[in-house]
């Protein structure tokens, strides 16, 4: 999911795009029990979009048990990380990618990009998120795509918030709207797939040609949309943004109250629940992966308990492991989406593109 690090990065790590995690393995590179000694480098490198985060703990327990140390390399967007993969397919940039989603999936798939490899612990994950049977990717973790909104512009203005999809095309909320680019971004696409399953694939076109018409802005990424545009993120306020609805996460209100100082008792933003899409995010082994035991072995961290339980106020993204605990401050100011509209994965394979061309004639010419 595409969140936390966009959220708390620092313009450093911004810039440079590679992080190396180190925990304390051993120095002559010997590995615990969770990799094959003797496997090469003692370094595993994971690509990622900008929202991969972890903390340093558990990144250490990983380096204790497995004597690996995790280099990210942070690649933008989902989707934007995802294309440079498949330019680079066979001689991949790392070991392991992280952070592909059900609306990118098959096109990572029909490009060969994972080599298969079944993790450990996947019989703990829930079975609606494995989504490919020859388990060329595990399941992650997942999240709701969502319009978020500035509580304060709306009591402000004394206007109700919308909650649907439909409310977005109302004069109320005319020129109110930021948006991700549907073709380059993960958050994008999957608000452009919400309305899909909203409005059905006859009515999409129509009710993005009224949202056009009803002022709705697109960006590049999710990065600029809510740090930039969104006047109900810290960010935000510091540049005097001026859209009080982005296309966001239902997750993303904790992040508002984690980082502020001092902690305000509710959220400043507030999620339209009738405009969400279910996301799943997976990792896989990268064909041609240089330390293929070192990719191995994170594949089963990452559905670990350990990382599964890190993951809500790191990623601000729901676990896959079922046994899994939430935090507090994650369930209070999150918002739970019980039945979010969905597209099955066989017929984003078949529409998708399409689908993004029809967007982008209609929206951004």
């Amino acid at each position: 999911m595409n969140t936390t690090t966009k959220y708390a990065a620092t313009a450093l790590a911004a810039a440079l795009g590679v992080t190396v995690l180190a925990g304390c393995g051993s120095d002559d590179g010997s590995a615990g029990s969770g990799a094959s000694k003797g496997s090469g480098s003692k370094t595993v490198t994971l690509v990622s979009h900008d929202s991969f985060n972890v903390s340093k703990d558990v990144l250490k327990a990983f380096t204790k048990e497995t004597g690996y140390t995790v280099k990210t390399l942070k690649s933008g967007d989902a989707g934007a990380a995802l294309n440079q993969e498949i330019l680079t397919k066979g001689s991949p940039r790392g070991d392991v990618f992280f952070g592909v989603d059900n609306t990118l999936l098959s096109r990572a798939l029909d490009n060969g990009l994972f080599t298969p490899y079944e993790a450990k612990g996947l019989d703990r994950v829930a079975k609606d998120t494995q989504q490919d049977e020859k388990h060329r990717v595990t399941p992650v973790d997942t999240g709701d795509i969502c319009v978020n909104y500035d509580k304060k512009y709306f009591a402000d203005k004394k206007l109700a918030p919308p909650k649907t999809f439909a409310d977005l095309l109302k004069p109320a909320y005319k020129n109110l709207l930021v948006t991700e680019n549907a073709a380059s971004s993960s958050p994008g696409l999957g608000f452009l797939l919400g309305t899909v399953a909203a409005e059905g694939e006859d009515g999409y076109e129509a009710y993005w040609k009224k949202l056009k018409a009803n002022g709705v802005k697109v960006v590049d990424g999710w990065e600029q949309a809510y740090n930039e545009e969104f006047s109900g993120s810290a960010g935000g306020k510091k540049a005097k943004a001026d859209r009080p609805l982005v296309v966001s996460y239902a997750s993303s209100p904790p992040v508002e109250v984690l980082y502020a100082d001092p902690q305000p008792k509710e959220a400043p933003t507030g999620v339209a629940t009738g405009t969400c899409f279910r996301q799943t995010e997976y990792a896989g082994l990268l064909t041609g992966a240089k330390n293929e035991a070192g990719g191995k072995a994170l594949l089963d961290f990452l559905i670990s308990k350990t990382f599964q339980e890190d993951m809500p106020l790191t990623m601000f993204v729901n676990p896959v492991v079922e046994d899994a605990e939430l935090p507090e401050l994650f369930t209070k100011h999150g918002e739970k989406v019980d039945t979010p509209p969905t597209v099955a994965p066989e017929k984003i394979s078949a529409n998708r593109e399409q689908w993004i061309q029809s967007w982008q004639s209609l929206v951004l010419k």
